[in-house]
């Protein structure tokens, strides 16, 4: 296999993975992705078992199917450079089963912190419990983020309560509390903030998760979570709420060491 800056591959129970003719993003069923650098890998169990169970929800594929296109798949990541693989479900094409896809990427450029849009903005999401089918409408959230000078937005509810960003977890910290949205609400399983909501109740540190509008965030520490970049702090917001004043970005007193566990949470790619 070439190692191109992207290249597409399709499973097929037979031949296992082979090149795929470059096709456009479309709707996809299911999707997931995470960092390598350097054959290592940041809890790569805990995306196969998202991945696999979305798929299990969407498709009439087997369990061994499953399970064997993963080991092909993790068979084909490379161990040197830096990557940010996709594996995708597509919908059904004229065999009438749907296909999974390989898809490999190289990493974008990663950034240590984030300068976030408060105007909050409607969830587009149509499975927001599942990553994939929301991707294009997420993309385009963030484009006009980009637009009014941000990197990233904040999607709330009618209400204006916040949930996540469109590419991201959102956390933040009230006092020496470590705060999450609602499980209440319609929230993506975030693989980075699981680890890092685990780590914070084995250290003793009060999580709690608690519903807050945009403007309730002004202040404090807020980051913003996923498995490419890790943990990027707000160290600023663009524009303000309707009806409130300029957001002010917290200290970010935390996230550095917070940042150093992170990046050593790796393990090597398997050798077979």
């Amino acid at each position: 296999m070439t190692t191109t800056s992207e290249q597409l591959l399709a499973w097929d129970p037979a031949r296992g993975l082979a090149d795929a003719p470059p096709v456009p993003d479309g709707r996809l069923l299911a999707a997931d992705s995470w960092l390598i650098h350097d054959g290592h890998v940041r809890a790569l169990p805990r995306h196969r078992e998202r991945f696999l169970r979305a798929c299990a929800e969407t498709s009439d594929l087997s369990a061994g199917q499953l399970s064997a296109f993963w080991r092909d798949m993790t068979a084909a990541l490379p161990h040197a450079g830096r990557w940010f693989p996709r594996v995708e479900l597509v919908p059904a094409g004229p065999a009438g089963q749907p296909g999974l896809r390989f898809r490999l990427r190289v990493a974008p450029p990663l950034s240590p912190e984030v300068r976030l849009w408060a105007q909050g903005q409607p969830d587009p999401r149509t499975a927001p419990r599942r990553k994939g089918p929301d991707l294009g409408a997420l993309a385009g959230v963030r484009d006009l983020a980009v637009s009014r000078g941000a990197d990233e937005a904040v999607l709330t509810t009618d209400s204006g309560v916040v949930i996540e960003a469109a590419h991201s977890s959102i956390l933040w910290w009230e006092g020496e509390t470590l705060c999450l949205p609602s499980p209440e609400l319609l929230l993506l399983p975030g693989v980075t903030s699981g680890l890092i909501e685990e780590r914070a109740r084995r250290s003793g540190i009060p999580v709690d998760h608690r519903f807050r509008t945009v403007p309730e965030l002004d202040g404090r520490e807020v980051w913003l979570v996923n498995a490419l970049h890790g943990i990027r702090p707000v160290t600023g917001w663009t524009g303000g709420p309707t009806g409130a004043g300029p957001m002010r970005a917290g200290p970010a007193v935390r996230a550095a060491e917070w940042r150093s566990w992170l990046a050593e949470m790796t393990d090597p790619l398997p050798l077979d």
